[in-house]
């Protein structure tokens, strides 16, 4: 065993464990960690704020499956962790967070900058450590890693008192890990794979339901035979964008509030929904007691406490994702084999139809004020699909995920569950450093933006070069709609005046600054913004104030309540008969 201090034993526990960056701001408790770092083969990027820190950290695992790392000192620094952390658990990323804290003997007594950061986070995180004695460090960064990373990936906080830190310790590192009470179920029962596949078997009008958790699982290639094996349409939730390629004729996009009309119109006409490792989210579901009212259920995740939290399943699997479609499609083929292939060829024709006769749809004039949309199916055209996509949160994510296509696993960089504003730059920043060698482009509103703006500078000095497309459309634009739909257009508080300027805020920090105000400005500076490879570039596109985000299933409401454009009437709140809305659009399509 070797002799050093905690600290030291620290970074060479995050050095076992295969940590190559940690993404981190200094200060006073956390200090005595910083000291070995300087000679360790880890790279550390000094963050902006220690938000950026942990949303940088999120960026990196998204691209990469890996454990993304942060570090903060104590009080301030801890809690300024508290979102990013929230927003992994949210979203089910492996995160540790690495927290200093004060002294021992100082623990309860209110010292300057002290704050029970476990305690903060015990509802947002899997498990947390507060290390008191540093022989238990090794082990605490070993399970830490493990937990973060294995079962349903999350956020896991290790706490090390300053004191701890500089204390004399004999480096173990453990060869294995005794965690009694958590033993994740990744392999399906046999028996309730049988029962899905005869589910299948009888359904007419199946959709596969995928969420995030086939990402987690590295189950893409595998989604793809399985979707093929059985025929289903595929529909993908905001955090499973790519997860099936958006080029596949048997993908629908994305359901839910803003999704596609023939993803949201097939789930609930449906009559078997195959949920892979999705949770009934209400950004998804609407209304619950109207959401899929014919189908039956296989819900299958790795979670258990997420089976028949929101809708009951008729066929319950708990298991790895990549596991329940291997074994999933194995049922099916032999079925297929010893019983001929189901045909559901008037349910491809239906569904076909609705995807022709509803799709995103805008109005860009030559004249008129740049639509956002157009922006980002320009930035399409430029990347040929072959980027990394971060956003933030609001009607730039939505419209992102609408016109952006996504073909490739593992490229599409977002907050889901939590919805955090100011995502966008640091995640960016996080996936360049993940995969350096791609193209990463950040879409972006203006709001958001201003959040964490401040992290450009990071991204300078380190040399981390990637693209910010600001729609900026002047107003908080998700929040504005709101108001214009449902609030008589009584708009409060949501107006952003043109400060700062952000080609000059750009230029400030470092990074490359451009501006689009017209139509044809939008290919020249897409162009000059894809020629900077050593920094940030910085473009801000001025788009059009009014501008809304159609689909639209209003909080609240059914999805068969659907407003597929401007000029349909909102929900009012009266609830409808399930299928009322939709005949009702039938009829007028017909």
């Amino acid at each position: 065993m070797t002799t050093m201090t905690g600290a030291q034993s620290l970074i060479a526990s995050l050095e076992r464990v295969g940590t190559d960056v940690v993404f981190g701001i200094p200060g006073g408790t956390i200090l005595p960690a910083y000291d070995p770092l300087r000679d360790s083969s880890i790279r550390h990027i000094l963050m902006r704020h220690e938000q950026g820190a942990g949303h940088a950290a999120e960026g990196y695992a998204h691209v990469t499956g890996r454990v993304g790392v942060c570090f903060a000192t104590s009080g301030p620094g801890a809690t300024n962790l508290v979102t990013p952390i929230a927003d992994a658990f949210m979203d089910s990323v492996p995160l540790v967070a690495i927290t200093g804290q004060v002294p021992r003997a100082a623990i309860g007594n209110d010292a300057f900058q002290e704050a029970d950061i476990t305690g903060i986070t015990m509802p947002v995180t899997k498990h947390s450590y507060k290390v008191m004695d540093p022989d238990e460090i090794p082990t605490a960064i070993a399970e830490a890693f493990h937990i973060a990373s294995t079962g349903r990936p999350g956020p896991v906080v290790v706490d090390i008192p300053k004191d701890v830190l500089t204390s004399p310790t004999a480096f173990d590192f453990p060869s294995t890990l005794n965690l009694p009470g958590y033993r994740p179920t990744t392999k399906p029962n046999r028996r309730q794979i049988r029962a899905a596949a005869d589910l299948v078997r009888e359904a007419r009008r199946p959709v596969l339901y995928v969420g995030g958790g086939v990402f987690k699982a590295r189950a893409a290639h595998e989604l793809i035979a399985l979707a093929e094996t059985i025929g289903a349409p595929v529909v993908t939730t905001l955090m499973a964008r790519g997860a099936f390629p958006d080029s596949h004729p048997l993908c629908l996009g994305m359901p839910g509030m803003h999704g596609n009309y023939a993803a949201v119109t097939a789930m609930q006409r449906a009559d078997l929904l195959i949920n892979l490792g999705a949770r009934f989210d209400d950004r998804v579901t609407g209304r619950l007691d109207g959401f899929a009212p014919d189908a039956k259920v296989i819900h299958a995740d790795i979670d258990p406490a997420e089976i028949g939290k929101n809708r009951h399943a008729d066929v319950p699997i708990v298991g790895d994702a990549k596991s329940v479609i291997v074994e999933l499609n194995k049922a099916v083929l032999g079925d297929n084999s010893e019983r001929g292939r189901v045909d559901l060829e008037q349910w491809h024709s239906e569904v076909e139809r609705w995807s022709r006769d509803y799709p995103f749809a805008y109005d860009q004039s030559e004249e008129g004020p740049i639509k956002p949309q157009y922006v980002v199916e320009r930035f399409a055209e430029a990347t040929k699909g072959d980027a990394i996509i971060a956003t933030g949160v609001g009607q730039h994510q939505m419209w992102a995920s609408q016109m952006m296509p996504l073909n490739r696993p593992y490229s599409w960089v977002t907050s889901g569950g939590l919805g955090t504003m100011g995502f966008a730059v640091p995640a960016a920043l996080g996936a360049k450093v993940g995969r350096p060698d791609e193209r990463v482009v950040a879409i972006d509103g203006d709001g958001c933006f201003q959040m964490t703006a401040q992290e450009l500078a990071t991204a300078t000095l380190e040399k981390i070069p990637f693209t910010v497309a600001i729609l900026n459309n002047s107003h908080l634009g998700m929040v504005r709609q709101w108001q214009e739909l449902f609030y008589d257009e009584r708009y409060s508080h949501v107006h952003l005046p043109q400060v700062p300027d952000y080609v000059m805020l750009a230029e400030a920090y470092g990074a490359v600054g451009l501006r689009a105000e017209s139509v044809a400005d939008v290919d020249g500076v897409i162009d000059k913004a894809m020629s900077v490879d050593d920094r940030p570039c910085v473009i801000d596109f001025r788009v059009d104030a009014g501008e809304m985000c159609f689909p639209m299933v209003p909080a609240g409401a059914s999805n068969d309540e659907i407003i597929v454009g401007p000029n349909e009437r909102p929900y009012d709140g009266v609830p409808q008969a399930p299928n009322e809305a939709y005949q009702r659009r039938e009829e007028a399509a017909s």
